[in-house]
């Protein structure tokens, strides 16, 4: 059976040019991938047959040897194909082939680098994090605290490169440079990172005494973290280039600081308010009164009881709260009446009280108001 022009295979032009031929393949490719046609038994021939296509057209002397012979340029020794004469060879020319598109589909992807590979590069170091506890005053402030971390270094004896006196690394033999390495799978070429060298594309003849080779050494640092004011508990403070230090040279990682802020003995926190629970007496809640309480920056505020208040009442002291993070304003503070109940009582207390209750039938309206609904469901019950 004839073959087809490579031309209408890709589906193109006899004068496409390079971009265009290249383009045109990928289109093919994935058109035609078997994966992705498994109800067409012909998928893996016309897949194969578009990459034998892209083979030779790819290729200038190729294709210049085909535009002038045909397919018979690569049959039987007319000269069109590589030096010595061989033509396309079938699967392995194939699987070159899809790699070239394979890499320009997926190479970003993958962290692969077109025309360079691996060669002469240096690992970025980790990002490290560090968990930071500090009080609600300090959150309410904000504060510079130092911290130490330990991490990854530059290493001061090589400079970061690793090699003994800054020799000059070798380029890796398994790789040549390239820091991965491919292997034949069917029709597929898989790539992987190069063992010998862990991706790096260099290898150190002559490491270096103190580092041994890594660039790198471990070492506790102190820095001084800036903490802005209004920052509350998951707070997430990134310090760019203060993780660990790259590998032979390579860029520094960050440094990310978790803010934790611990609870409070008198204030509670929800967003940028606080909230403050204050013991009343039974007798100021009942006829009226001034409280001092505190505030988070250390002051006083007096706060007038309304006579009659009860247990959980709210006011509100505007702007008395947290200052909000990146943003103008600051929250509320809330006192919450907490009406407490006398113990320890004295006789005397006791026979005051007793007289207190009898005068004060009409001074609890919810209490009158429970009893009697409760009185009006035992009285259903029992109809």
């Amino acid at each position: 059976m004839a073959k087809r022009d490579y031309y209408e295979t890709l589906g193109i032009a006899k004068g496409a040019s390079a971009d265009e031929i290249k383009k045109a393949y990928r289109t093919k490719a994935k058109e035609l991938h078997p994966d992705r046609n498994t109800d067409n038994p012909n998928s893996e021939a016309q897949f194969k047959e578009a990459g034998e296509a892209y083979e030779v057209l790819k290729d200038a002397d190729k294709k210049a040897a085909y535009d002038r012979y045909g397919h018979a340029a690569f049959e039987g020794g007319m000269g069109g194909g590589r030096p010595g004469g061989g033509g396309f060879s079938g699967q392995g020319d194939f699987a070159s082939a899809f790699s070239d598109v394979f890499d320009d589909l997926f190479g970003d992807f993958m962290g692969g680098q077109r025309g360079g590979g691996g060669r002469g590069r240096a690992a970025r170091g980790s990002d490290l994090r560090y968990n930071l506890r500090i009080t609600l005053e300090d959150a309410f402030s904000g504060l510079q605290k130092t911290v130490n971390i330990p991490t990854a270094v530059t290493c001061s004896s090589c400079d970061g490169n690793g090699a003994e006196g800054n020799s000059e690394p070798a380029t890796c033999p398994t790789c040549s440079g390239m820091g991965k390495v491919r292997a034949q799978q069917g029709f597929f070429t898989v790539e992987r990172t190069c063992p010998t060298c862990n991706g790096m594309g260099q290898t150190i003849q002559n490491p270096c005494n103190v580092c041994h080779g890594q660039g790198r050494v471990e070492k506790e640092r102190a820095l001084n973290v800036n903490i802005p004011a209004g920052v509350e508990t998951g707070t997430r403070i990134r310090l760019a280039g203060e993780g660990e230090a790259g590998m032979r040279g390579g860029p520094t990682g960050d440094l990310y600081i978790f803010v934790e802020v611990d609870e409070h003995e008198l204030f509670q926190r929800e967003g940028n308010h606080l909230f403050c629970r204050v013991p009343v007496s039974m007798t100021n809640a009942a006829m009226g009164g001034d409280i001092e309480v505190p505030t988070i920056d250390g002051g006083r505020s007096r706060v007038k009881i309304p006579a009659g208040s009860q247990s959980g009442r709210q006011m509100r002291l505007r702007a008395k709260g947290m200052p909000a993070l990146r943003g103008a304003g600051t929250g509320d503070m809330f006192i919450e009446m907490a009406v407490e109940t006398p113990v320890n009582l004295t006789s005397k207390q006791k026979e005051l009280l007793r007289e207190f209750e009898k005068l004060s039938e009409e001074n609890n309206p919810e209490g009158s108001t429970f009893f009697n609904s409760v009185k009006s469901f035992w009285d259903k019950m029992k109809g």
